[in-house]
């Protein structure tokens, strides 16, 4: 026998026998909190979101560029949730100039392509969302590290790919006991280069 906690709600028997559970939480997303970081890869490069461009790569950018955070400052948008096995439901936004973006995933020509759009996260999500991704630590040996799990297709991560002299952000297919460093993102002060959890 374990000792862990069991909740027992209340249920009510309604007119036409309904069946009525008391004090549940609905499954909407609710956002928490922010945090404000810069999201490095496995090579220390950082994730720049240009969106004249059409592009959001992991690059070498030097301290003066990484203060100035053009494309680089990153809102974690972290969101309470009724399901924490997952892993904590996140979305991102970047300011760049005087407009915010957010990461979303759409299908192009049968393929998933992350996209930075103009606008805000939203404060409640009140169903599945083309933004969220659930924070997972990276390894057990790596609690400072973390994957992104597109919350809408399971087994889908941010991960870089390289195209010509980009690392471009994109989605790649994990399977289950596969480590994957192109996978592996840690977040990380504006101001230093130390490592934070959420």
């Amino acid at each position: 026998m374990s000792a862990e906690e069991i909740l027992v709600y209340a249920v009510e028997l309604g007119k036409n026998s309904c069946l009525y559970f008391d004090e549940l939480e609905c499954d909407a997303l609710c956002k928490e909190k922010i945090l404000h970081r810069v999201l490095r890869n496995v090579n220390s490069q950082l994730l720049v979101v240009r969106p004249d461009l059409n592009v959001a790569a992991f690059e070498d950018v030097t301290d003066q560029e990484m203060q100035s955070g053009k494309g680089m400052h990153f809102s974690i948008h972290c969101y309470k949730t009724t399901t924490p096995l997952a892993g904590m439901p996140v979305a991102f936004s970047v300011q760049v100039e005087d407009k915010s973006y957010y990461m979303c995933c759409e299908r192009e020509c049968g393929e998933m392509i992350v996209r930075f759009k103009e606008g805000d996260v939203p404060k409640e999500i009140p169903g599945e969302s083309n933004i969220i991704f659930f924070k997972k630590t990276f390894t057990s040996c790596s609690s400072k590290a973390f994957k992104f799990e597109y919350s809408m297709e399971k087994g889908m991560f941010l991960a870089f790919e390289e195209e010509g002299c980009l690392r471009k952000l994109t989605l790649k297919k994990l399977s289950k006991d596969e480590v994957d460093e192109t996978m592996k993102i840690s977040l990380c002060n504006f101001s230093q280069n130390e490592n934070h959890n959420l």
